[in-house]
């Protein structure tokens, strides 16, 4: 539901920009989180330290913009996995697959609203025209 809320936008282009940048910035903190808690059980420096790597990782490859979804991300899921210790490797999965799903239910969203939006702004200029 949070990720619909945060890919929706006023246009099919922005909607599909804030997507992708959602879905990558998701998969960057995936990455790191799921190795290292596949390493290690959480600890607050480890939180800061995948909270650095992904900040200077997306900042060296010219993705500036992705730091504070990926920042979100990361945080959630390592407080989720001290929260729930058992199997906590599994929180970064659960978080992609999450945010994989609100985003295409935003784009299909706003695909749709759209496009429904569009005709009706079409059948009242016919109807005001004609």
């Amino acid at each position: 539901m949070i990720a619909t809320a945060f890919v929706y936008r006023a246009t099919y282009d922005e909607t599909l920009a804030a997507a992708l940048l959602r879905l990558a910035a998701t998969l960057v903190s995936f990455a790191l989180c799921l190795v290292y808690l596949l390493i290690t059980p959480f600890h607050p420096w480890g939180l800061a330290l995948l909270i650095g790597l992904g900040s200077l990782f997306l900042t060296l490859i010219g993705r500036p913009e992705y730091v504070i979804t990926a920042t979100i991300t990361t945080a959630v899921v390592m407080v989720v996995a001290a929260l729930s210790p058992h199997d906590a490797w599994e929180q970064p999965i659960l978080r992609l697959a999450d945010t994989a799903i609100g985003t295409a239910v935003g784009v299909a969203a706003a695909w749709t609203g759209l496009r429904l939006a569009a005709i009706s702004d079409r059948d009242r200029a016919g109807t005001i025209g004609g």
